[in-house]
């Protein structure tokens, strides 16, 4: 994910053969921090490799080369894709199924890379796993004048305001409720922000009105923010009575405000609750299970700051606002054995559901094709398996996907 986070939350969290012990939504516990053995790692039916990206891990360019050289969506997808080809030539395993399983920035890195090993390489994959994912950087910005974002948006506040008891009344069960946001975002919210400033200030107030009664905040909030209150501003207003900030990564988290007067949040609740336990867990594993010892550091998260955000798409048109839908488009199209199974949570504030399934239905792609992606919703954040219960689900998720992919 990132760009610029290793493996380890994957590797901790859900797919290595051990995972860390973290409360829910809660603090981890002070050290000592336990690892246990994971019951729901897919290493019982698939090996598993972890790509810690160049400048992430402890993987870092050689010679003259500098880290810079690898830090963009092209160039980290050439990178891994180039770790990839040669890792199954030194293995043998030329001949073997082939997954590539991918989060959040993950989304853009799997996708171009599905596109890449086939156009470049010459290597299908049986299927690619898109967790929480990212695939198009302008319908994640919602603080740039967008209208489609701010829509996309609605329905994880929603979530989250339910889930913390913010809505009267709250409705009973959760899906329902979201699939009538959902609605409600595209087709009565996005054509009001569409008007813009012509806007009749009647049609305004309804909307601000309904906007309000999902989300757990007032309407006069959002007739303030003219209808458009990004993600960061309504995760600090959201408990601001409460002193209280909401988290981005994982809404279900909640930590004090540093400063309850601020627009935007200080900071996400999420990382200092569970950070730390992951780091811990990781290195202990590496050192005394493992018993590999380095001397150099390894980056659990390196954020380069000079990330280059273009992009050529298949036809060779550079792109701006970085999008890989054509470039996952083009492979499942021209690979017909290439399944996609994605996995999304409602209470993940980074990469909305909402989002995850407007790309889904804005795949280029045959019937035929769209018969082979699963797409599958949690109850739970961007790390969907921190929840107990969609820990069990995931694993039985994957599992059952990565049977189906197989010929």
């Amino acid at each position: 994910g990132g760009p610029g986070s290793s493996s380890i939350w994957l590797h901790m969290g859900i797919l290595g053969p051990e995972r860390v012990l973290v409360n829910d939504t809660g603090y981890a516990d002070p050290p000592p921090v336990r690892r246990v053995d994971n019951e729901y790692s897919i290493i019982d039916i698939a090996d598993l490799v972890m790509v810690d990206p160049v400048g992430t891990g402890f993987s870092k360019p050689l010679g003259d080369t500098e880290g810079q050289d690898f830090w963009g969506v092209d160039q980290d997808i050439e990178s891994v894709a180039a770790f990839i080809r040669q890792y199954i030539e030194r293995s043998g395993r030329w001949a073997s199924p082939k997954f590539i399983l991918g989060e959040s920035y993950g989304g853009i890195r799997g996708a171009g890379l599905a596109h890449h090993l086939q156009s470049r390489h010459s290597m299908n994959l049986n299927g690619l796993i898109l967790v929480s994912p990212i695939l198009d950087t302008a319908a994640g910005r919602d603080g740039d004048g967008l209208d489609l974002p701010h829509a996309l948006f609605l329905p994880s506040f929603a979530a989250t305001a339910w889930y913390h008891g913010l809505i009267d009344p709250r409705p009973a069960e959760l899906e329902p409720f979201l699939a009538e946001v959902e609605r409600f975002a595209l087709e009565d919210y996005l054509p009001a922000l569409t008007a813009g400033f012509t806007i009749d200030p009647e049609r305004k107030r309804r909307i601000a009105e309904r906007i309000a009664g999902y989300t757990g905040t007032s309407a006069d909030y959002w007739m303030k923010a003219d209808l458009r209150v990004d993600h960061q501003q309504y995760l600090q207003q959201l408990q601001r009575d409460d002193r209280l900030i909401t988290g981005r990564i994982d809404s279900r988290f909640i930590g004090p405000a540093v400063n309850p007067l601020s627009e935007s949040m200080d900071y996400d609740p999420f990382f200092p609750a569970v950070g730390p336990a992951y780091t811990a867990a990781f290195f202990d594993y590496l050192h005394n299970e493992l018993q590999f010892t380095r001397d150099e550091e390894y980056k659990t998260t390196a954020w380069p700051l000079d990330w280059e955000w273009t992009h050529r798409d298949p036809d060779g048109r550079r792109q701006v606002a970085v999008n890989l839908l054509p470039d996952l488009s083009r492979a499942m199209v021209m690979n017909p054995g290439l399944h996609l199974h994605v996995q999304q949570g409602y209470y993940d504030i980074a990469t909305p559901f909402a989002g995850t399934s407007y790309y889904l239905r804005h795949l280029d792609i045959p019937d035929e094709a769209r018969r082979r992606i699963r797409y599958d919703k949690y109850p739970a954040g961007h790390m969907m398996y921190l929840h107990e219960e969609s820990m069990k689900r995931y694993r039985e998720d994957l599992a059952a996907f990565i049977r189906s992919a197989l010929p």
